[in-house]
C-alpha cells in the first residue's frame, strides 16, 4: 500500500511539475520586429523593449560614456536590404547589431559585425562604423524604450531611438536614382519597355520632358485606351508650357475615363483642364 502512495504521489508531482514548465508569462522587454520599405528595398529592425517602470533611466540604469545593447537581451539588429549610408558613411547590405554610447550632449551611435550576439557581447574590434548623434529632449516621457523609422522618403529615412524623455535620431540614406536610371537604361533597351514607368520617373524627377513625352506617346500605342497614360502625357505637356497640346490631351483623357467610368480620372482631368485656362 505505502509503495502504491509513494508511485502515486510521484506520478502528481511529475504532472505538477511538466504543468508549471507550461506556464508562459509575459516578457518584462517584449520584442518588436520593423519592417520599413526604403528606396527600392527595405530594412528590418528587430530589438527588446524595456520600460521605465520608475526607475531613473540614462545616466543611471543606462550610464553615460559606456557601451549600450540599446535595448534589452539579445543584440538590437538592423538588416538592409540594399547598400546605404548612416550619417553620411558607407554601409553594405546586410545585417548588423546596434550599440549606442549614451552622452548628456552627445551619443555615439554603433554599427557592429556582431548581429548574433547576446546584448551584453560586444567586442570594439567588430565595428563597423560609429555616428555621433546629438540627443533631443522630449517635453513628455516614453515610457517603453522605442525605435522607429521617421521622416520616410523615397532615398532617406531617420532611425530615431525614444525613451524616457530623451529622442535620438540618425539619418539613413539610399542612392535610389541611380539604381533607378541603370534600371531604366538595362530595360529600355531590352524587348519589353515599360515605357509609362520610366516617363513617370524622368517627369517627376525633373529630367528631359521631351524624352518623357515620346514614351508616353510608346505607352499609348501599347494600350489606346489608357486614359492614365493621357493624364500624365498632358501633366508633361503642361510643364513644358504646351497649355493647348495639354487642354487636348486631357480631355482625351477625360473622355476615356468617362467610358471606363472612373470619376477619379475624370475629376482630375477637369482640375486639369481649368488650371491651364
Amino acid at each position: 500500500m505505502l509503495k502504491k502512495l509513494l508511485v502515486f504521489s510521484t506520478f502528481c508531482c511529475a504532472i505538477l511539475f511538466a504543468d508549471a514548465q507550461s506556464i508562459k508569462t509575459p516578457q518584462p522587454s517584449p520584442g518588436q520586429t520593423l519592417r520599413q520599405d526604403f528606396g527600392i528595398s527595405s530594412i528590418e529592425l528587430n530589438y527588446s523593449r524595456p520600460g521605465i517602470k520608475g526607475r531613473k533611466i540614462f545616466g543611471d540604469l543606462v550610464p553615460y560614456g559606456k557601451v549600450w545593447r540599446t535595448g534589452a537581451n539579445s543584440a538590437t539588429r538592423i538588416k538592409f536590404s540594399d547598400d546605404v549610408t548612416i550619417g553620411g558613411q558607407a554601409l553594405k547590405a546586410g545585417e548588423y547589431a546596434i550599440y549606442t554610447v549614451p552622452g548628456e550632449k552627445e551619443w555615439e551611435i554603433i554599427i557592429n559585425k556582431g548581429s548574433v550576439n547576446w546584448g551584453t557581447d560586444y567586442k570594439q574590434e567588430d565595428d563597423i562604423l560609429r555616428v555621433k548623434a546629438t540627443p533631443v529632449n522630449l517635453n513628455q516621457p516614453v515610457e517603453t524604450f522605442t525605435m522607429q523609422f521617421a521622416n520616410v522618403k523615397s532615398n532617406s529615412t531617420d532611425l530615431q531611438i525614444m525613451w524616457d524623455k530623451t529622442l535620438v535620431s540618425v539619418p539613413i540614406a539610399t542612392d535610389v536614382d541611380k539604381k533607378v536610371m541603370a534600371d531604366i537604361d538595362r530595360i529600355m533597351n531590352g524587348d519589353s519597355r515599360p515605357y509609362f514607368q520610366a516617363a513617370m520617373y524622368y517627369m517627376e524627377t525633373g529630367r528631359d520632358l521631351n524624352q518623357a513625352l515620346a514614351w508616353f506617346d510608346k505607352a499609348i500605342e501599347q494600350n489606346p485606351n489608357a486614359y492614365w497614360v493621357y493624364h500624365q502625357k498632358a501633366n508633361a505637356q503642361a510643364k513644358l508650357g504646351k497649355k493647348q497640346d495639354a487642354k487636348t490631351t486631357a480631355q482625351k483623357s477625360m473622355e476615356l475615363a468617362k467610358t471606363a467610368k472612373n470619376d477619379d480620372y475624370v475629376k482630375l482631368n477637369e482640375k486639369l483642364i481649368a488650371s491651364l485656362k
